[in-house]
């Protein structure tokens, strides 16, 4: 996390006396310059780092594995394949029927379809992000990296007392950025590419169309964190997920042998083995530990 601005560092002390903070440490400019010359702009005032972090490449990660699920554990993937209902030991398919004892229905930001007034009872919605793909820089970046913005994103910083300045001067000065929920992560792929992100819209039927202004947000975000020009976009998408205001992820029981799952702060592909393991012990009344 770089931080610009000095109503930041009162944030990273704070966040650093909190349960989250444990594995992290504040960086001077200096030794951040260290670390990553590259990276240290002018306006740079510190940086809270992690020790705790890893990324994987999602987009080779999923199907391998997948792969080696099938290859290790036998467990087949319908594909092309939809849950039409839900009665443990069966469910009905599109593809017809499958035998299963017990059920997790994980359905993403699907809210009309299964269990759908259930899914309602939780106030959820969806996010609508834009993101790209950017050249490799030149350069390995030390880890993701995030901005002034995402301390406000983040509850773990934004629910602090000390989060108040520092949005105080946001407001004033990156009100566009806020308008849109822009906060900027960046991280490197194995061919030095960079995937960097990202906006925030919320309607239940969002639109489908990327918003040109948007992504020029994003990138001058990326300009001012890290005091270099931004390199060529290869890629640009859009993406949704589930969304609610007052929690981040729910475990419903609809009946004792199925569990409704849902994560709803976009946050599933960093907490979901860990959810998974929770639900599964859940389910057959077995320890997660």
């Amino acid at each position: 996390m770089t931080a610009r601005r000095a109503e930041a560092l009162p944030l990273f002390e704070a966040f650093l006396k909190t349960e989250m903070g444990e594995g992290c440490e504040i960086l001077s400019r200096e030794a951040a310059q260290a670390r990553c010359r590259e990276l240290a702009g002018n306006e740079l005032q510190a940086v809270l780092a992690s020790s705790n972090t890893i990324r994987v490449e999602s987009r080779e990660a999923i199907p391998k594995i997948a792969d080696w699920l099938n290859a290790r554990w036998g467990v087949q993937f319908l594909r092309h394949t939809t849950v039409l209902a839900v009665e443990p030991p069966r469910l009905e398919t599109s593809r017809g029927m499958v035998q299963a004892g017990a059920v997790a229905v994980c359905p993403g930001d699907d809210l009309s379809g299964l269990y759908a007034p259930r899914i309602a009872a939780y106030n959820v919605t969806r996010c609508k992000l834009q993101m790209l793909k950017l050249a490799s820089p030149g350069f390995s970046l030390p880890g993701a990296l995030m901005s002034d913005l995402s301390l406000l994103h983040y509850a773990g910083y934004s629910d602090l007392p000390e989060a108040a300045p520092l949005r105080a001067r946001l407001e004033a000065e990156q009100r566009e950025h806020l308008k849109h929920g822009v906060h900027l992560i960046v991280a490197q792929s194995a061919d030095g590419s960079l995937i960097v992100g990202d906006s925030h819209h919320y309607a239940a039927t969002p639109d489908p169309f990327a918003d040109a202004r948007v992504d020029e947000l994003i990138l001058e975000e990326f300009a001012a964190a890290t005091g270099r020009r931004a390199p060529a976009v290869l890629e640009r998408w859009t993406g949704t997920y589930a969304s609610a205001a007052a929690r981040t992820m729910f475990i419903d029981a609809p009946s004792p042998a199925v569990r409704l799952v849902m994560v709803t702060s976009g946050s599933g592909a960093s907490t979901g083995f860990a959810l998974g393991e929770e639900v599964i012990a859940d389910l057959f009344g077995t320890s997660a530990a």
